[in-house]
């Protein structure tokens, strides 16, 4: 007695590993198309030609002797920071401070913190993911820069005098 094709196992066996072959390439495309890596940059040429000026960035950090604490107040909403310069520097009126993300540029992060009073600044918090970050201070032809993993409450941010 004949048995119908779909009563056979190998039949199934055979259709199997094709039919699982389409649905993983289902599943990578929906991935490649939901998921922004943005690690490759466009413009690789014109960052490296911004070395110098970053170095030279840092090097300004030091000779003004900043020293940066940032705190966190998840409650309220607020970042605040409190920087300490040498008296011949004088602080300016914002401070731009950058979230990089480490591995997702979609969850990067920038604000503009203002003064508020002397050496003491402030912003809205943003919502950060988990994960680590690169925070950068900038203003002027300064910056400060160090890496942090959240959520955190407190972040010291020195310059490395070498």
């Amino acid at each position: 007695m004949n048995r119908a094709w779909y009563l056979e196992p190998y039949v199934w066996l055979i259709i199997l590993f094709p039919a699982s072959a389409v649905i993983a390439g289902i599943v990578t495309l929906n991935l490649a198309i939901e998921s922004d890596s943005g690690l490759v940059v466009d413009d690789y040429y014109k960052q490296g030609l911004e070395i110098n000026r970053t170095l030279e960035r840092d090097k300004a950090a030091v000779s003004y002797g900043l020293d940066a604490n940032l705190q966190f107040n998840a409650d309220a909403k607020l970042i605040r920071l409190y920087l300490k310069a040498n008296s011949g520097y004088q602080l300016p009126d914002t401070i731009n401070l950058s979230f990089y993300h480490h591995t997702r540029a979609g969850f990067d992060q920038k604000m503009l913190l203002k003064k508020i009073d002397d050496g003491i600044y402030q912003a809205v918090l943003p919502k950060l993911v988990v994960g680590t970050f690169t925070v950068e201070l900038e203003a002027d032809n300064w910056r400060l820069l160090t890496s942090a993993d959240t959520p955190m409450t407190t972040l010291e941010i020195t310059n490395d005098a070498d």
